[in-house]
């Protein structure tokens, strides 16, 4: 297991807070939205879906809990970052986050008690408190306890702080006093939410119901048979957030697999940088807590409702009609279909581009692993792996291939972050296999999603490439939308190869000849091509740029777009997440619109076209890959971004493209006053998910 040096290219940088520095003030200033007021902006679109009518309840109800995990994340990544070495700038944003925030927080908690609760009991399905059950309920619900709640659960107290229990990440807890009457002493107690436990527990109800109460309130009701004797008083729930980012400390005596785990391990006892009570916390509970963990009032939330959204996931699996989107199978690609369709002869035949979730993941690229695996023909197999689910298929093929004698490589992450354990296992139990596992380039992530296959035919070797703009995994593959090409062009294969060559290799990298590959070529040969549509404005040709990707950050990127803009040149950005520039601004970015697509799965491709003179959008160039323009994916990761040259697989970008652009249904626009509002259409309209669900479907 090794890793190689490679040089990022220097560039001006922006800071970890996302302002921009002191260089680029003078020509971004009046273009720049602030990537953290954007990504809230975005969180904010997402909690729009759980007040849409349109969508079904229970979607609504996921769209809640996908706003907290969202937020969750936000503080584990962003927050501490703010925080550190606070400056009044850093303190005006993050008195800025906070306005942003609370009346966000206001809104997810009406919309549940308002709109989901009495919604959900419309069709039958009543989300209780304790209070609201009958007395059959309680009962029901405290022989729960006895028999399958209390063997779980383990009753504290605190005495002082050096025997102060330990509260793990994004845990719940009950934190209350409690008396005992024999000597007048007054404690502290805390028993934490058992996590590995349904949230939602199903009591009975009339023949027709589907009856829940919360555990929290289950254990609440039932603390006096943890702490007998005792005088329990009010109790106060609480939840923690701890900073995600743990400092790197490289040492020469140990290897990368060794400082992963243990930065994993570091980041359970993380500092804490939000605590969360509901209302009414008892206000010695909320300072013993706040004097604990040292943190500012600011740090302090009292949620106006639920306390962990993230729940009602759990309610996804009821399955009364009506309260979920249909169903939905991805079909199979059509040159795929068969029991025993050839996928290397259909990529010799033409290059072949696939669309997630509404073609089939497992049809189109855990086949190709799986045949590459199966094939005698078949004498190498390598593919970069950011993130894999515990069921994933690949890793088996990988290691079945390398049983088999098959040359099996694999460049593995493994600073993914929160899959570090899941990417520390795989790689184990290839290496066990007898497959080679390296763990790329020192100091740049690894986050191109590629696959080689290298087969004996009758010309001679011949090589095959997977790329793709998500990752290999495949339970996301059927929620996230991305595309992917297959091909066998030697001129981009031979690219393929001689960057696993160079992540397993050590070597120096060389220049591709068709791939763009960050951190080396990437940036310049977009601003180039950004640049090239400039000239060809001026010089009367057909120009235009169409960007769609998960967020826009990286300000040589946004300069760029701006002199585009400037020239005349028509700029569509589809960015699902935050976007660092402000569009529509007279004399500087007029001709740029942003738009936004949130629905029911999570826009993830990544897709680049440029006119480069060509009036037919067709005729155009295309391009797919793993890299958003942000500074991290262009300066600080190996990203890989593919030309797409086949003719059909550019009509089906052009149509991809197409869809999103004229949606009426999922879309928002951003405002040159940096807000966004949705796209004025038909109510009743088709949006791009639908349509693109419905062609696949003719297919």
């Amino acid at each position: 297991m090794a890793a190689t040096q490679m040089t990022p290219q220097t560039v001006v940088s922006i800071g970890d807070d996302g302002a921009l520095n002191a260089e680029l003030k003078g020509t971004l200033a009046s273009v720049w939205i602030d990537r953290d007021i954007s990504w809230l902006d975005f969180n904010e679109r997402v909690l729009a879906e759980a007040q849409d009518e349109r969508t079904p309840m229970l979607e609504r109800a996921k769209f809640l809990a996908i706003f907290t995990s969202n937020l969750d994340e936000f503080f584990m990544k962003r927050i501490a970052v703010l925080r550190e070495s606070l400056s009044p700038d850093r303190a005006r944003l993050l008195h800025e986050l906070n306005e942003k925030l609370l009346p966000a927080l206001e809104t997810q908690a009406r919309c549940f008690r308002d709109q989901i609760v009495p919604g959900l009991a419309q069709h039958h399905v009543h989300l209780r408190h304790w209070a609201d059950l009958s007395d059959a309920q309680k009962q029901a619900a405290s022989d729960l306890f006895d028999q399958q709640i209390s063997p779980a659960l383990t009753p504290l107290v605190i005495n002082s702080a050096e025997t102060f229990p330990f509260l793990s990440h994004l845990s719940t807890s009950l934190v209350f006093p409690i008396d005992d009457e024999d000597t007048g002493e007054r404690l502290h107690a805390r028993v934490k939410v058992p996590t590995g436990l349904k949230q939602w527990l199903q009591l009975p109800g009339e023949s027709a119901e589907c009856v829940y109460v919360r555990l929290h309130e289950v254990v609440a009701e039932n603390l006096a048979k943890l702490y007998p004797g005792m005088k329990i008083g009010p109790v106060s729930l609480v939840r923690l957030t701890r900073d995600a980012e743990v400092s790197e400390s490289e040492s020469e005596d140990s290897s990368v697999f060794e400082q992963v785990r243990q930065q994993v391990k570091k980041r359970r006892f993380q500092p804490v940088v939000r605590l969360e009570f509901t209302k009414g916390v008892d206000p010695a509970i909320r300072e013993l807590l706040r004097h604990h963990f040292q943190l500012q009032p600011s740090a302090i939330y009292e949620m106006p409702a639920e306390l962990d959204y993230t729940t009602l996931f759990e309610l996804m699996g009821i399955g009364i009609p009506g309260l979920k989107d249909p169903p939905w199978t991805p079909v199979t690609p059509p040159a795929l279909r068969g029991n025993h369709s050839d996928i290397f002869g259909v990529i010799r035949a033409g290059d072949l581009l696939v669309h997630h979730p509404y073609e089939s993941f497992d049809a189109s690229v855990e086949h190709f692993v799986e045949a590459a695996a199966n094939d005698p023909q078949v004498v190498s197999l390598k593919m970069t792996v950011y993130r894999v689910g515990d069921d994933t298929p690949f890793v088996k093929s990988l290691i079945r291939a390398a049983e088999t004698g098959k040359q099996v490589a694999c460049v593995i992450e493994l600073k993914a972050r929160f899959d570090e354990e899941r990417n520390l296992h795989w790689a184990a139990e290839l290496e066990k296999a007898g497959a080679h596992v390296t763990f790329g380039v020192k100091g740049l992530k690894i986050h191109g999603k590629t696959a080689l296959v290298v087969r004996k035919e009758a010309t001679g070797l011949r090589a095959y490439a997977h790329i793709g703009t998500g990752n290999y995994h495949a339970r996301t593959a059927h929620l996230y939308a991305d595309n992917g090409l297959f091909t066998c062009d030697s001129t981009i294969t031979s690219d393929v190869v001689a960057l696993f060559h160079h992540l397993t290799g050590h070597s120096h990298p060389t220049e591709s000849k068709t791939l763009l590959v960050a951190p080396l070529t990437m940036r310049p040969r977009f601003l180039a091509m950004v640049h090239r549509e400039i000239e060809n404005k001026r010089a009367g040709r057909p120009a235009h740029i169409v960007a769609k990707m998960n967020q826009l950050e990286d300000p040589d990127m946004i300069e760029a777009l701006k002199e585009a803009s400037c020239a005349g040149v028509p700029v569509d950005l589809i960015i699902r997440g935050f976007c660092c520039l402000k569009p529509g601004l007279a004399g500087e970015t007029e001709n740029i619109k942003v738009r936004s697509l949130i629905g029911r799965f999570l826009e993830h491709s990544r897709v680049y076209y440029f006119a480069n003179g060509a009036a037919k959008p067709g005729d155009g160039e295309f391009f797919i890959g793993s890299a958003d323009w942000m500074f991290r994916n262009l300066s600080k990761r190996i990203e890989i971004v593919t030309p797409v040259t086949a003719a059909g697989p550019k009509q089906r970008l052009t149509e991809i493209l197409e869809i999103c652009l004229i949606d009426t249904r999922q879309a928002w626009q951003l405002g040159s006053d940096a807000i966004y509002r949705r796209v004025e259409g038909d109510p009743n309209a088709i949006g791009a998910h639908q349509r693109l669900m419905d062609l696949a479907s003719r297919s």
